[in-house]
């Protein structure tokens, strides 16, 4: 899960708690429009109760209209009702405060109910909601039951902000969890694009920087496929750890003789891909000689490479890469290669020599 799918899951929560608030102010609204009187009910008007369901019903439908909405007005939703709840008891206060003197704390606790339930994880909107109404009876009340509705009011409120500042640090642990996971799932996954001998991409990790060439870089693009020469041999006689360090420094010698922006792969044991983007036949022939030089230039020692040098040398072939046709190229490069090879090694061969029937050999091409 990444942090804008956490975000979307936090939205979808916010969501849900405003649907229980207009379901709960609504549904308590509708009981208020009823007058129980021993066994009968009866209808009672109130404007404030009656603007309170419709308002409701209005949001709730509003919602289902648009699912995939953000919902930014719990707060303002929470202080609108919980004016209308001031006003309506108020309206309430009175016709009952001559014979029923608990009305206002029954009301009170009525409001805090309803934030309790739907407003636990949102404590701006839980004090927008109840802060009216609290004033409101406090005010009415005339100082006849102040240390109890003073009570009524603190308890809840201590008891969410505690809980809120809980869900605030939760919520930061949570984010930065997920933002160490990201990141460490970003190195595995950059990792798992990287030979660890050379440090190159892998195959992997040459399509996936491919398929970001091809999608972004428009242009002329060449495809070089390299070989080491006689790499069997060196490995039989100078032994495996050798020619691992062989590797490593030949690998090295290509990266640096081309650009930043071109792309360097292992494709096999003794094999390596360039993907040289932007560029013309004359600058990709220019690349490909200089990393010829440059790995001879290391002189790494090969006495079983007499007939072509007494150092590592490489062979390759290009090929042009058209119509983001990678395996044509490919192809085309590998038999470039072939040619190279068979030409004597430590050459550079261009498919487009091939298909014009020009073979003829560079002058430092030995």
């Amino acid at each position: 899960m990444k942090l804008q799918s956490y975000d979307e899951l936090l939205n979808s929560k916010h969501r849900l708690s405003l649907m229980l608030f207009l379901f709960l102010n609504s549904a308590t609204s509708l009981f208020s429009l009823c007058g129980i009187n021993g066994k009968m009910a009866t209808f009672q008007y109130s404007p404030p109760t009656i603007i309170i369901a419709l308002f409701s019903a209005l949001i709730v439908a509003w919602m289902l209209l648009k699912p995939s909405g953000k919902f930014p007005i719990l707060n303002i939703v929470a202080l609108i009702t919980g004016l209308l709840w001031t006003w309506q008891i108020y309206l309430k206060y009175k016709s009952v405060f001559y014979f029923d003197s608990s009305f206002l704390v029954i009301s009170l606790i009525s409001v805090f109910f309803i934030s309790a339930i739907a407003l636990g994880d949102h404590l701006l909107a839980f004090c927008l909601h109840t802060a009216p109404p609290s004033v409101a009876v406090l005010l009415l009340d005339h100082g006849q039951n102040t240390v109890l509705i003073l009570f009524t009011i603190a308890l809840p409120l201590i008891g969410f902000t505690l809980h809120h500042l809980m869900q605030r640090r939760r919520d930061r642990f949570t984010r930065r969890l997920m933002r160490q996971l990201y990141e460490e799932k970003e190195t595995y996954s950059d990792l798992s694009m990287l030979d660890p001998l050379t440090g190159l991409y892998n195959r992997r990790g040459l399509k996936n920087r491919l398929e970001n060439i091809l999608e972004n870089h428009a242009g002329s693009h060449f495809v070089l496929l390299l070989d080491i020469d006689h790499f069997k041999a060196y490995n039989d006689n100078y032994g495996h750890a050798m020619g691992d360090q062989a590797l490593a420094r030949v690998s090295v010698a290509i990266r640096d003789a081309v650009r930043s922006r071109d792309i360097v792969a292992r494709y096999g044991g003794e094999e390596f891909l360039v993907l040289l983007t932007n560029v013309n036949e004359s600058i990709a022939r220019r690349l490909s000689e200089r990393i010829r030089q440059y790995v001879l230039n290391l002189e790494i020692p090969h006495r079983f490479n007499d007939r072509v040098a007494t150092h590592v040398t490489v062979s390759a072939g290009f090929a042009p890469l058209y119509e983001e046709d990678f395996d044509s190229a490919l192809a085309n490069a590998d038999r470039a290669l072939y040619l190279a090879k068979n030409r004597g090694r430590n050459t550079i061969l261009s498919y487009e020599d091939i298909a014009k029937g020009s073979l003829a050999q560079p002058a430092d091409a030995m």
